[in-house]
């Protein structure tokens, strides 16, 4: 019969199950764990097929689906993944210490929305001087454009951007060009259209805020935490993938001594030494738990790292000035700084848009966490997507502080990650959008996303319907605007930023027991100490290098008085290997200097 005639699924509570495959419904025989199997004459590997479970009459996709073209309602089609011709047999693998990530959505990074049209702007991020790209969720979801969190089956590219085979060429043109691929995955709900799993078996229990709650820990739930394992494993094996970021793992309910965090860790390493790559994991947690990214062997999660977003919201407001909902409490002038020398604010101390105590600290001061464990950004999908307009940091700050926000997060010992089109102050909002087909679920969405920000002040008129094909487009990223200023000075700074922290290893040091932090009193004058280098910031009135202890041997690059300076020495002439003074950016307003002391 050979391996693609045979079917198999995981339905435990029902009484009879036939797959439907080749013109015909097939009976499926009860085998062990609630697993049930049938072999199909003529079956191959483009075969569609799907299941009845009972006396339902309605086909089912597979909750297994490798493949779904025609949309999450349809039937699977199986798809070999031994036919696909990859070209980077050399690819090692990208290590995420040291490494710069870069955030994008396929759907509007590029017009076309597509992984091709996305490969084809790969150059750019190679310019750039990026390591890993992170790529939002490509699993299948119902409508067109999404931002890729209603998924419903985890194991199929959504056929829109190309389905898998577009992918693979995608992953396998940025390994081309030296870049690795990290991929978002959402394992802590469903989506609301298309999300079958729970007829097949207990796949869910309880609820979270935006859908199923995954059953980890009650009945049936040594098969689904399989799931979950078997599905990271063959996306990192499939599709040549050097990572995953597990989105909101604070959502996953999971009562076990062994957590499933732990379990997906032993795993992934596991698969690294046989595959003899390294391969990461990065959590999305809001509990600042420094467990989360504590090994295993520690009586940790074993998370290679995970996202920082007290950082973000310290950041967010020393440079908008913003102080409503949960930036409220980092509006006082130690905020940055703090945040800065000990990863979270929020560690054991009280949060007053919870109402209660958070979080934890990380032992800074011992040595035992490195700051690459921890990702530093000035925005990101969810920092900007949730904003009732979208909008983006470059609409209401000048790009002098968002060059200093970018300095802070690059010459920081944390791992810095960039959210797409920001490396240009990008003029393009980036909205909540989505297209679902039934117009019940549509309107329940368009009128849910307005009562959501209408609760935080926001009029009606401000929010942009979600299911206007408007809204996504002009999500889309004008990559013909890097031309223009402001924009071209602020991507000149970006680029020069990465290659200054590339060519100094301190820049990229991620012991945390050695870096240490100065501020001015109201918090606006920083001073991070990086080995024999300084980066000297300024958010206020002042000139930055006011802020420097030493004198300064040697300028590696500085913004100020609207000009780059690179590679000069404290005289003012070009230092060897370095560039003249003088190449205009006008980046009005804060300033920052990067030196060499000592």
């Amino acid at each position: 019969m050979g391996e693609w005639g045979r079917f198999s699924v995981w339905a435990p509570g029902r009484d009879q199950v036939r797959v439907q495959a080749c013109g015909a419904d097939h009976a499926m025989a009860r085998g062990e764990n609630g697993w049930w199997h049938a072999d199909v004459p003529g079956a191959g590997p483009d075969t569609d097929y799907a299941f009845l479970l009972d006396d339902d009459p309605t086909p089912l996709p597979d909750p297994r689906s490798q493949r779904q073209p025609h949309g999450v309602h349809g039937p699977s089609r199986r798809y070999d993944h031994a036919a696909f011709p990859w070209s980077d047999a050399a690819w090692t693998g990208r290590a995420l210490p040291g490494s710069v990530l870069y955030e994008l959505h396929i759907g509007t990074f590029t017009p076309e929305g597509t992984f091709e049209a996305a490969a084809g702007r790969l150059d750019h991020l190679v310019d750039l001087g990026i390591d890993l790209v992170e790529v939002m969720p490509v699993n299948a979801f119902d409508g067109t454009h999404g931002w890729g969190y209603d998924g419903v089956l985890w194991g199929a590219v959504h056929e829109p951007y190309g389905g898998p085979d577009g992918f693979k060429r995608f992953v396998d043109a940025c390994h081309t060009r030296g870049l690795g691929v990290v991929l978002d995955v959402v394992y802590n709900h469903l989506g609301p259209s298309g999300a079958y799993l729970p007829r097949f078996g207990p796949y869910f229990d309880g609820e979270t805020p935006w859908g199923p709650s995954l059953n980890l820990d009650g009945p049936g739930s040594d098969e689904v935490r399989r799931y979950v394992l078997d599905t990271t494993a063959d996306l990192l094996r499939h599709y040549h993938l050097d990572g995953l970021r597990l989105d909101a793992v604070h959502a996953l309910r999971d009562h076990r001594a062994v957590p499933l965090l732990a379990e997906l860790s032993a795993e992934v390493d596991a698969l690294a030494a046989g595959l003899r790559r390294p391969l990461a994991l990065i959590a999305e947690s809001d509990l600042n738990d420094p467990r989360t990214v504590t090994s295993r062997d520690a009586d940790g999660h074993g998370m290679t790292a995970q996202w920082s977003d007290d950082l973000h919201h310290a950041l967010h407001t020393a440079l908008t000035g913003e102080k409503h909902g949960y930036y409220a409490d980092f509006a006082v002038p130690a905020s940055l700084a703090r945040t800065l020398r000990h990863v979270f604010f929020h560690a054991g101390t009280y949060s007053s848009f919870r109402g209660r105590t958070h979080g934890a600290p990380v032992a800074t001061g011992t040595g035992r966490l490195p700051g690459h464990r921890f990702l530093a950004y000035l925005q990101t999908h969810d920092q900007v997507g949730n904003r009732a307009r979208g909008d983006r940091m470059a609409a209401s700050v000048p790009p002098g502080p968002l060059a200093c926000g970018a300095a802070i997060v690059l010459c920081s010992p944390y791992t810095p990650m960039l959210f797409m089109g920001e490396e240009w102050a990008a003029s393009t909002p980036w909205c909540f959008f989505a297209s679902f087909p039934d117009p019940v679920l549509a309107a329940a969405v368009r009128d849910g996303r307005r009562r959501e920000f209408a609760a935080h002040g926001w009029a009606e008129e401000d929010v942009p319907d979600p299911l206007d094909p408007r809204t996504r487009e002009r999500s889309v990223l004008r990559w013909d605007e890097r031309a223009a200023e402001p924009h071209r000075s602020v991507l000149e700074v970006y680029r020069a930023l990465i290659a200054v922290r590339r060519a100094h290893p301190e820049l990229a040091d991620p012991r945390l027991d050695r870096f240490r932090v100065d501020a001015s009193e109201d918090g606006r004058l920083l001073v991070l100490h990086r080995g024999r280098l300084r980066l000297a910031c300024n958010l206020g009135p002042f000139p930055a290098e006011a802020a420097l202890d030493a004198p300064a041997r040697d300028v590696l690059l500085a913004v100020r008085e609207g000009t780059v300076v690179r590679g000069t020495a404290s005289d003012g002439t070009p230092s060897d290997g370095g560039e003249a003074p003088g190449t205009t950016v006008r980046l009005p307003g804060a300033s920052f200097t990067i030196v060499a002391v000592g």
